[in-house]
C-alpha cells in the first residue's frame, strides 16, 4: 500500500477535527474527543462523494449520546457480565452502566476522553493515559491508536496498550457504516468468514458458541441484510436484529479479510481485515430517534457496525488469560477497512 495522505486540523466546538486525505479524493475526519471517526467521504461508481459513516453534529452530541458513534472503545469493548471479573485470585467490581453489566468501558470510557494527537509520516497518532481505578479497572494503561488512509482506500487502525499492573483489555472502533448515503442498510449485502458465533441471553451476554449452519447467521456467502433481518430466529428476536460476535479463525499474525459489505445501488464495497479473534456484527437495532446530522434523527438500522476485537465477556470465559494485559507485554490489534467501487 502507498499513501500520499495529508492532514488538516480545524476547531470543532471545544474539540478538534483532523482530516486525512488521499490521492483518490477520499477524506476521513477524526476527532480528539474519543479518537472518534466522524466522517468518511468516498465516491460511488459514478464518482459522487458521500459520507459512509453515521455521526452527530457537534462534540456534545457525542458526549451525551448512547450510540458510541465512531469512537474508540476501552478499556473493554462490549460487555462484562455483572461488571465483575477475577484476576490472579482477586475479585474486581467494575462500573455497572447497562443494568448489572459493564458496557463499552463504562460511562467515562475511552469514547468520552480527550486524546492527545500528533502527525507521523502521514498518519494520525492518538494517545491516552487511563489511570488505575478508571471504571473499576486495575493498573495504569497507556494506549496508542494510529489512523492512516492509504491511496487504495484503506483506513488502517493500529492499537497498542501497555500497563503497570495486570488488567483486562479489549479495544475496538464503534463506527456505523451505511454505504448508500443514508438509505436503508437492508439493501446491503454482507458476508462474514466465520463458522460459529456466540448466542446471547436477554442481557446480550454470550451463553453458548453456536454453528452458523442452516440459519440466518450463516453469512459465509453474500446475503441480503434485509432478508436475514426478516428471518424467524430466537437470537434475532432477543437482540432486535444482529448484535452478535462471530468467531474468526485462530488469531492471525497478519490481518486477514473477515467480512465484506456491498451496496448494489452505489457500487461501494467495504472489506474488513483484522488480526483479532472476533467480529461483532451489530445491525443498528437501537438507533431509532438517535440524533443525526443536520438536526435530523436516525431510524432503526440506519447503519451497522463491524467491530473487530476480543469476545464479549471473555475475561470471564475459560480461556480468560487471552484477555489480560500484563506488565512488560504489549496489547496489539490491527484492523483495516478498505473502500472500493465495483
Amino acid at each position: 500500500m502507498t499513501t500520499s495522505s495529508s492532514i488538516d486540523v480545524r476547531p470543532w466546538g471545544d474539540a478538534n477535527l483532523y482530516t486525512l486525505r488521499n490521492a483518490s479524493g477520499m477524506s476521513v475526519d477524526i476527532s480528539d474527543l474519543g479518537a472518534t471517526l466522524v466522517s468518511w467521504l468516498a465516491p460511488d461508481r459514478d464518482g459522487h462523494l458521500a459520507n459512509v459513516l453515521l455521526g452527530h453534529d457537534m462534540p456534545d452530541d457525542y458526549r451525551n449520546g448512547s450510540a458510541f458513534m465512531g469512537a474508540i472503545i476501552g478499556r473493554w469493548a462490549n460487555r462484562i457480565r455483572d461488571a465483575r471479573f477475577v484476576l490472579d485470585g482477586i475479585a474486581h467490581q467494575a462500573e455497572r452502566n447497562e443494568g448489572a453489566n459493564l458496557l463499552h468501558g463504562g460511562s467515562a470510557g475511552f469514547h468520552r476522553q480527550m486524546w492527545r494527537v500528533q502527525a507521523a509520516n502521514g498518519a494520525l497518532v492518538m494517545t491516552l493515559q487511563s489511570p488505575a481505578g478508571a471504571s473499576g479497572f486495575p493498573g495504569n494503561v497507556d494506549v496508542t491508536v494510529r489512523y492512516a488512509l492509504d491511496d487504495d482506500g484503506t483506513l488502517s487502525i493500529d492499537y497498542e496498550a501497555r500497563t503497570d499492573a495486570p488488567t483486562p483489555i479489549n479495544l475496538t472502533n464503534h463506527a456505523y457504516f451505511n454505504l448508500n448515503d443514508g438509505a436503508s442498510i437492508r439493501d446491503h449485502e454482507i458476508s462474514i468468514a466465520s463458522d460459529t458465533y456466540f448466542a446471547i441471553d436477554a442481557t446480550s451476554i454470550p451463553i453458548a458458541r453456536e454453528s452458523v449452519g442452516d440459519s440466518a447467521f450463516d453469512l459465509r456467502g453474500p446475503a441480503s441484510i434485509g432478508t436475514r433481518l426478516d428471518a424467524v430466529h430466537p437470537q434475532l428476536a432477543i437482540a432486535g436484529g444482529f448484535d452478535h460476535c462471530y468467531v474468526l479463525s485462530d488469531q492471525a499474525n497478519e490481518p486477514r479479510t473477515v467480512a465484506v459489505l456491498f451496496d448494489p445501488s452505489s457500487g461501494r464495497e467495504l472489506s474488513v481485515s483484522t488480526d483479532a479473534r472476533g467480529l461483532q456484527f451489530y445491525s443498528g437495532n437501537y438507533l431509532e430517534d438517535v440524533p443525526a446530522r443536520g438536526g435530523s434523527r436516525y431510524r432503526k438500522q440506519a447503519g451497522l457496525c463491524l467491530e473487530a476485537g476480543g469476545f464479549p465477556n471473555e475475561i470471564n470465559m475459560q480461556d480468560s488469560e487471552r484477555a489480560v494485559l500484563r506488565p512488560g507485554d504489549v496489547y496489539r490489534q490491527r484492523t483495516r477497512y478498505t473502500l472500493r467501487v465495483r
